[in-house]
C-alpha cells in the first residue's frame, strides 16, 4: 500500500488560475465605524444556513481595511449588477476616496447600502475563522433588500462576464 503526499507542491498562481475557471459574482462589502465609511470588493460570497441565516465571504490579511471591517458594529453585503464594474474596480483599489459621488443609503443594521443594487443582506458579526493567507468572516442576516431585475456583474478567469442569455 503506498502513502499519498498530501502536501501540495505547485506554484500558487497555478491554483490562482484554476480557481479563475469558476465564476463568481461580485459583491462589495460596506461598513461604517468610528473612522467613517469602508468597503472592500468580494467574489468570496456564499450562503451558510438558512436557519439561522447566515452568510461568508473572506478577506485577505494583508488588506488596509480589514481590522475596521472586523471592528465594525454591522455590513451590508452588497451583490453588483451588470454595468457596475466601476464600483467594482474602486472597491478592488486601495487608495482614493472610494465613497465620493456614490449613492449610499443608511441601511437598517446602521451599515451602508448601494443604491441601486441587485441585493442586499444586511448582516451583524456572527464568527470569524483562520482561512490561511485570508479571514473568513460569518455574519447573521438580519435585513435583505432585492431591488428590480437584472443580471449580476460575473467575474471568470481575470475578467468581467455576462450570462449568456437564451432563445
Amino acid at each position: 500500500m503506498t502513502t499519498l503526499d498530501l502536501d501540495a507542491r505547485f506554484d500558487p498562481r497555478e491554483l490562482r488560475n484554476a480557481m479563475g475557471r469558476f465564476a463568481t459574482g461580485i459583491a462589495v462589502v460596506l461598513a461604517h465605524d468610528e473612522d467613517g465609511p469602508v468597503g472592500v470588493t468580494v467574489n468570496s460570497f456564499s450562503s451558510v444556513s438558512l436557519d439561522p441565516p447566515l452568510v461568508l465571504f473572506s478577506m485577505a490579511r494583508s488588506l488596509y481595511s480589514l481590522s475596521r471591517l472586523q471592528r465594525a458594529p454591522a455590513y451590508a453585503i452588497n451583490v453588483l449588477m451588470e454595468g457596475q464594474e466601476a464600483i467594482s474596480n474602486r472597491f478592488a483599489r486601495a487608495g482614493a476616496d472610494k465613497f465620493a459621488d456614490l449613492m449610499l443609503r443608511r441601511g437598517v443594521s446602521g451599515a451602508p447600502v448601494l443604491d441601486p443594487m441587485l441585493a442586499c443582506f444586511e448582516c451583524l458579526p456572527y464568527a470569524e475563522y483562520d482561512g490561511g493567507d485570508h479571514v473568513i468572516f460569518v455574519g447573521r442576516v438580519v435585513h435583505l433588500h432585492v431591488e428590480g431585475e437584472g443580471d449580476p456583474l460575473l467575474y471568470y478567469r481575470g475578467g468581467y462576464r455576462s450570462l449568456a442569455r437564451s432563445a
